[in-house]
Parts: structure tokens; sequence; C-alpha cells
């Protein structure tokens, strides 16, 4: 059976929503992809802070941007659909939304962007609302990726996406674990963008620079490193608890984005040689792919490397679709996996009380 399927995804680093349309073949219980079309469609720097400041709206406002945001989704998909050429090629659409508040603790976890709207644009059926349902049965919500890891990428022991978000998962004896490690790459890009830029290009910049020993050891002792896992970051902090750090330091550019690409260098190796040492794992035995924006910082993948060099695991980045547009694969995985009405959010990734099948659908069409 072939799923024909369109997957979106808008991180926390806001350079854009990322869409992806792939074909899923589900054999045996066995799954792979062809990743047919993808792209980044940017934000205008007006988008980019009504979805940076949401959190900041009025319930009124929150929500009229909520249906706001959903059609600009849907017609974000009509111009990609119709750029390849996909009419009457698209099964469903899975939506992750942008992530506004995350409150697992509290039992609430919100993502922007209507479903229904979305639907109502597109005339198809789209799948939305993916982590509220493991939120309900007391899990983190997040990450959510691990079944895609698990279902398309099974050869890996270690999977680490650097997005806005550091996440790390791991596999022991086929069951998926995983955990947000720290922020990324939504810090380093608040470091550039008072400079003009968006990014810190393949990390020359922080290439230039030198560590500051007592910053790196501020941040390396906030308190979220020392709990246990699952555990899961909302966006805020990185923007409201690392970056005032990082920024109160008042370091040259290129020494603060060299500290802190450390930092998540750090924070990864000591993740992984926790988890190996709690579970009883050889690294040396396993492959770590890295993908998401981060994997392209060739500063960043090289510090990671060194602080994993003691470890002896193999660090392996694939080929650029499938670096930046995974989550977007696996957002379009987990609906697909919705309508077949099949677990798509694991419970030893987030610790909820069960595994569930998460997502609201929106049937876009008139019959």
């Amino acid at each position: 059976m072939v799923y024909k399927a369109i997957g979106l995804m808008s991180g926390s680093s806001l350079d854009g929503l990322d869409i992806a349309y792939v074909h899923l073949h589900a054999a045996g219980g066995n799954w792979s992809m062809d990743i047919q079309h993808s792209e980044t469609h940017p934000y205008t720097r007006e988008w980019a802070d009504k979805l940076r400041n949401a959190i900041n709206l009025s319930a009124l406002d929150y929500m009229l941007l909520h249906a706001d945001y959903g059609h600009y989704i849907g017609k974000a998909v009509n111009d990609f659909i119709t750029r390849f050429g996909l009419e009457h090629k698209v099964d469903m659409i899975a939506s992750h939304g942008h992530t506004t508040f995350h409150l697992p603790l509290r039992g609430m976890t919100g993502q922007i962007g209507d479903g229904a709207a979305i639907a109502a644009e597109t005339a198809l059926p789209v799948i939305s609302d993916l982590r509220a349902l493991d939120v309900a049965l007391g899990g983190q919500g997040a990450p959510i990726v691990p079944v895609g890891e698990k279902l398309l990428l099974g050869d890996y022991g270690f999977l680490l996406n650097l997005g806005g978000i550091a996440n790390l998962s791991f596999r022991k004896e086929n069951k998926y674990y995983a955990f947000d490690v720290c922020s990324a790459n939504r810090v380093l890009n608040l470091l550039v963008q008072p400079h003009g830029m968006q990014m810190d290009e393949g990390g020359k910049i922080a290439a230039t620079g030198n560590i500051d020993e007592a910053l790196l050891s501020r941040l390396n002792l906030l308190d979220y490193y020392g709990m246990a896992y699952p555990k899961s970051l909302a966006n805020d902090f990185g923007t409201d608890v690392v970056y005032p750090l990082v920024e109160f330091a008042g370091l040259p550019l290129a020494d603060a984005l060299n500290t802190y690409c450390e930092h998540i260098a750090h924070q990864v190796a000591d993740s992984i040689s926790h988890i190996t040492a709690k579970e009883g794992m050889v690294p040396g035995e396993q492959q770590l792919l890295v993908t998401g924006g981060g994997a392209l910082n060739d500063f960043l993948v090289s510090r990671i490397a060194a602080n994993l060099a003691p470890l002896g695991l193999k660090i392996v980045v694939p080929d650029r679709q499938l670096v930046e547009y995974k989550e977007a694969v696996i957002m379009a995985l987990i609906g697909v996996l919705r309508w077949r009405e099949e677990y798509n959010v694991l419970a030893s990734v987030t610790g909820a009380s069960r595994d569930s099948i998460g997502g609201a659908l929106w049937l876009g069409t008139d019959a």
C-alpha cells in the first residue's frame, strides 16, 4: 500500500514552514519512504513576529491568530501543490502546527495553525493536534518523531535532530526512548540576528571564536540538565532562560557562538554518555544520525564529534533533503498512521500511560 501525503513542520527557529510530499510504502508491517518534493516556505518578518509573540496575546487574539495561521498554511500548501503539479495526487496532509505553549506537567500543549482552516483551504483530509492526546494521557507530548525513526530509520542506534531545540532518540531492544537535550539553533540564531544575519552559516563565525569557560560552566549547571528523561523543553527555555545568560556575559559575537556550540556539543555527549551507562549500551557499536538545520553547521557538528570521540560513536550526516525535512516527512507518516488508526506516539518516549493514536482529523472533501 502506498500513501501519498504532505507533512508540515514549523520549528522554533522560525525560518519558515517545512513542506514535504512523500510516498510512504507499507508492506507486511515494514515501512519505507520516497521523498518526492520538499521546500521551506519562508516566513516574512511579519509572520515570524506574529508567531514569536503569540504567547503574549489575549485569548481572543490568540484564537484569531490560530485561525489566520491555519488559512496561511492552507494557502502555502496549495501553492506547493500547484508548483509541483500535485493536483489529485495527495491523499492527506499532516500538520504539526507551530508550538506556542508547552506545559505537559499541567496537562497542556498548544500548537497553532487550525486544522479546520487548512482543510477548508485545500479541500483535503488534514490531521492536526498531534501531541494533545499524549499529554492528556500524562505524557510530555514530545518528542513525537521517534515513531518515524523507528519505522523509517531503524538502522541507527542514536538519532539527533538539531533544530531550534536539540532532540535525542535512542533504541534499546527495539524500544525507542527520546528527550529534548537543550536549546540549539533558536539561541544561535538569536545571537546573530542583531547583526543583520538569520544564521551563522556553516558555523563560520563560531569557528573564529574562543570558549568562555565561565559562561560555559553557568550554562551546563542549568537545572533542566539534571532531570531524568522523559523530559521536554518549551521554546521559551531558549528565549527566556538561556539567551539572557549568554547576552549578559557580554562576549564578542564569535566567542558567544563558539561557547554556545560547545555547550550544545557537551550536552549531547553528556546525554549519550549517561544513556549508555544507564542502559548498558556499547556506544562504539552504534551510529548517530544527525539531522535538522544544525547538521549543516559544520563547526557545531565538528564539536559534537570531538566531544563524542571518547565514546567511539560514529556520526552520520545524511543527504541534505533528509537533513532538512526529516521532521516534515515524519509528520506525514504520523498522519498516515492516524488515518490507519495505528499507534503514532510512543509512551516509552513521552512517559504517557500508554501508546496512543494522536491527531484530530478534518475532512476537507465534500464527500
